[in-house]
């Protein structure tokens, strides 16, 4: 299998200046440089700069995919929109971690299949996971939540480890959430019973009604300073950071009107997708038997019909086949092979297979000189 390895990078926030995309060229002639983006791939070589650096200095997500099993995600977010503190609590090993440069908190996903990719095709999946950052920049915490997951499967946590808060909306992941839980392999159980905690996704939207009660609370100058904001500056964060208020006010309230749910283990979490596991294979297993039950049904049916259509011509269809023998054609021979195995069949019926056998063992001494025609009958198991 050949070495594949591709890289790509992309700048959401602003564009990358002259001077940066000089000094990306000169990590290698051959990648496609925009002002938005870096890409490459390799079937020999290396990537020669260094993906944390380029994380931290120029970009704001970065995909890579290695045939050998490896995928990595990072996505960068201002930290007035997603804290380290928060971050962190959804890590814990090499599957999800999280550090802060210059005001940048920087994620990284990493899984890892030891049995690698026979074929895989980095250009376009980038585009399908670019959402989750979004989702992050809005308080959305799934994507956090999958890669505490990727973690727990990876065996990276103990068993005794609690679960980190559980949110919203995991039974009912967006496209890009779905496509990032693929691209980490979380494995389907575990994130089923991880679900079960999770609130739905309705529960938890906005309300006019709930937003305009707290932006009244708020003091007329700040939001005319938010106005000033929205209008001069053309601050495009600005929504985002108001929702992320709105929020933290309304997780202050529920906290005081709904008692904390139970945190469940990283051991229980295992056992559940365990058992899972089991039941769900218990239930495909028996559909794959009711299914061959009624295929098996259906070709009974159908033979029966066959023979009823051939009972009270045996005859006949003796002396086809010492027709199709006497062809000495490769074809004939397995359409007389065929005809034999529907005279055996009728013979059995009619419990008269004493008759059968007899006459086959004629045609078997008559044409014991066609070595390929009595390889049929072998195979056929009629001799």
């Amino acid at each position: 299998m050949s070495e594949y390895q591709y890289y790509e990078f992309q700048a959401i926030d602003r564009p990358l200046t002259d001077g940066e995309m000089r000094t990306l060229r000169s990590y290698s002639t051959r990648a496609t440089i925009t002002r938005t983006s870096f890409v490459n791939d390799y079937s020999w070589g290396a990537f020669k700069g260094n993906e944390d650096a380029w994380m931290e200095k120029y970009f704001d997500a970065f995909l890579y995919l290695a045939n050998w099993g490896t995928h990595v995600l990072k996505l960068r977010l201002p930290a007035r929109l997603l804290a380290l503190e928060r971050a962190q609590e959804y890590g814990g090993g090499a599957g999800a971690g999280a550090w802060e440069k210059d005001g940048k908190v920087i994620l990284s996903f990493v899984s890892e299949d030891e049995e690698g990719d026979d074929w895989v095709e980095g250009e376009g999946r980038l585009g399908s996971l670019i959402g989750v950052r979004a989702e992050l920049a809005r308080g959305d915490l799934r994507a956090l939540y999958l890669g505490w997951l990727l973690c727990v499967q990876g065996g990276e946590l103990d068993d005794e480890d609690p679960e980190p808060p559980v949110p919203p909306g995991l039974r009912q992941l967006s496209a890009s959430l779905a496509s990032f839980s693929e691209f980490l392999r979380i494995d389907e159980d575990l994130l089923h019973v991880a679900a079960r905690a999770s609130a739905a996704a309705e529960e938890w939207r906005l309300s006019h009604e709930e937003v305009r009660g707290w932006l009244a609370g708020l003091p007329t100058g700040e939001k005319d300073d938010m106005l000033v904001r929205l209008i001069v500056e053309e601050d495009s964060t600005l929504a985002v950071e108001l929702l992320h208020r709105f929020l933290e006010h309304r997780n202050r309230v529920n906290s005081r009107s709904v008692a904390p749910a139970a945190r469940r283990t990283v051991g229980e979490l295992l056992q559940a997708a365990q058992t899972r596991t089991e039941e769900r294979r218990q239930i495909e297993a028996k559909k794959r038997a009711e299914e061959a039950a009624r295929r098996a049904r259906e070709v009974a049916l159908a033979r029966a019909k066959h023979l009823d259509a051939l009972a009270g011509r045996e005859q006949e269809l003796w002396a086809r086949i010492d027709s199709l023998i006497g062809t000495k054609q490769p074809k004939s021979y397995d359409e007389a092979v065929s005809v034999l195995l529907d005279l055996r069949d009728l013979a059995r019926r009619e419990e008269n297979d004493r008759e059968f056998r007899m006459k086959l063992e004629a045609i078997y001494v008559a044409h014991a000189r066609k070595p390929s025609f009595l390889e049929r009958l072998r195979k056929a198991g009629l001799i």
